[in-house]
């Protein structure tokens, strides 16, 4: 069941993700609403399409969850660069690894909101019960991108967004990039249910191998994984609440929860492949 990606479509014509990701961050007047809507159109709706025609064609939602588990299944025991930042990697690549992923962890969950709009009510307060969760329930020292700004701290990483933008890979971009196309503009908001679901649903064992590494190394503030692995068997559960309700209201297309669920998961494995690779390289020979 896994896909993998074109990763010439990460440039968006001779336009780089990040500068789609800082598009998506500000306010969208014409011109710039224009860019976001061309740079979607040249990467990510065509991606999708091609994710989709390769697809079964699926017919309630009890085989969306067979599929999602497929999925689950063939990715549980994490990918080579999962299981070498778990077991082999040093404080040095860890390091590199957890400033990569900064702008999403300082971030996290705020390119969700405006799917909710497009959400019956009741798939509407199943969403939000997860959102509220990413926000630490309104305590600031719970809330999940305070966790990162610990880790990187600790790590003595740079903690603002600003800081952390000017060497990102364009595969990390992309994996935030997609929740912004899913969350407001994609026609169809089943391939953001999906990709939530996924994620809510991979997350536990795939931070387990971040949480292994802070184990192995010594590292205090680990408990941004193991959060992770804490709430997100309850998140997984809520975004299947979503979904049947969503079904329940108006009915709903399981091929394209499925699409959306093999986008993320290509988008997150490639940027997790990325960030590893770049952690040995810049630690090449000083190992």
């Amino acid at each position: 069941m896994t896909t993998e990606i074109d990763l010439s479509r990460l440039r968006t014509g001779d336009r780089l993700q990040r500068d789609l990701f800082l598009d998506n961050r500000s306010v969208p007047d014409a011109a710039r609403y224009a860019r976001i809507e061309a740079a979607e159109a040249e990467w990510i709706v065509p991606l999708v399409a091609d994710i989709e025609a390769d697809l079964p064609v699926l017919t309630s939602r009890a085989e969306w969850l067979a599929a999602l588990e497929r999925v689950l299944a063939e990715e549980r025991d994490g990918a080579p660069s999962s299981r070498y930042l778990a077991d082999e990697s040093t404080r040095e690549q860890f390091a590199i690894v957890v400033e990569e992923f900064a702008p999403d962890g300082l971030t996290e969950a705020q390119n969700f909101f405006p799917a909710v709009a497009r959400l019956p009510i009741r798939a509407q307060m199943a969403v939000m019960r997860v959102m509220i969760d990413e926000f630490g329930c309104g305590n600031l020292a719970q809330a999940h991108s305070q966790l990162y700004r610990d880790l990187l701290a600790e790590l003595d990483l740079p903690s603002e967004l600003r800081e952390v933008l000017r060497d990102t890979n364009d595969e990390t971009y992309a994996f935030l990039n997609s929740f912004y196309w899913m969350a407001s503009r994609a026609v169809d908001v089943e391939y953001f249910l999906g990709a939530l679901a996924y994620l809510e649903a991979a997350i536990p064992d795939a931070f387990a191998f971040q949480a292994r590494a802070c184990e192995r190394l010594g590292i205090a503030h680990g408990r941004y994984y193991t959060e992770h692995i804490h709430i997100d068997d309850f998140h997984m559960k809520e975004m299947q609440t979503a979904i049947k309700e969503c079904e329940a209201a108006r009915g709903i297309d399981p091929t394209k929860l499925l699409a959306g669920a093999i986008l993320l998961s290509s988008l997150l494995g490639a940027a997790m492949d990325a960030a590893v690779e770049k952690a040995v390289a810049k630690t090449a020979g000083g190992r």
